[in-house]
């Protein structure tokens, strides 16, 4: 009897394998022949799910998404305020702070190589953004676009601090803030008819 392979599941699986690939080596640097080696699949199985290098990237770019947004949904639980929101996703990225610098520096470094057309025309990055503006609406209750801009500025801003090394900045306590000032901020919004 031939063995059933749900399809779907093993792109996945094999995608999940792909981030620590890409983070070791770059985008750039990695072949798909190098990325089916280290995954212990022949290359024609790699091209099968995946058409090229950027197609696979993509995916992944989608797949990261659908996580963070999970794990920051789950670890978020429970509070009430927004400012318990925020110091609880300050939280939740200085625990996983070695994880985003990663990912923040294979985004940069997957932008690097690409045409600044083909990035704005990228349906994966654009359902990402899609997403992760959905999160902060429906984590921390912020219906106005351009303080969800500024908050997702700051928390790239504040990863790539984090990359650079920098000390003096610490996730936790710049989203606290981030929440205390946010507050005192939509307190004195007018509220509307």
């Amino acid at each position: 009897m031939p063995k059933i392979v749900d399809h779907d599941q093993y792109r996945k699986e094999l995608l999940s394998k792909c981030f620590d690939l890409f983070a070791e080596k770059g985008y750039a640097a990695i072949t798909m022949r190098q990325i089916a080696e280290s995954l212990g699949v022949s290359t024609g199985t790699l091209y099968h799910y995946f058409p090229s290098k950027q197609a696979l990237f993509e995916q992944l770019v989608e797949q990261i998404c659908e996580r963070d947004v999970f794990l920051a949904k789950a670890e978020l639980e429970g509070t009430q305020t927004l400012a318990e929101r925020m110091e609880a996703l300050g939280k939740f990225l200085a625990k996983n702070e070695d994880y985003y610098i990663k990912w923040i520096y294979l985004q940069v470094d997957f932008c690097q190589h690409q045409d600044s057309k083909e990035m704005q025309g990228s349906n994966a990055f654009q359902r990402a953004t899609e997403q992760y503006e959905q999160i902060i609406y429906d984590i921390l209750g912020i219906q106005d676009p351009m303080l969800t801009w500024f908050i997702l500025s700051l928390i790239d801003g504040l990863i790539l601090e984090r990359l650079m090394n920098n000390e003096m900045v610490s996730i936790t306590e710049q989203c606290a803030l981030l929440g205390k000032m946010l507050t005192a901020y939509l307190e004195k919004q007018p509220t509307p008819p």
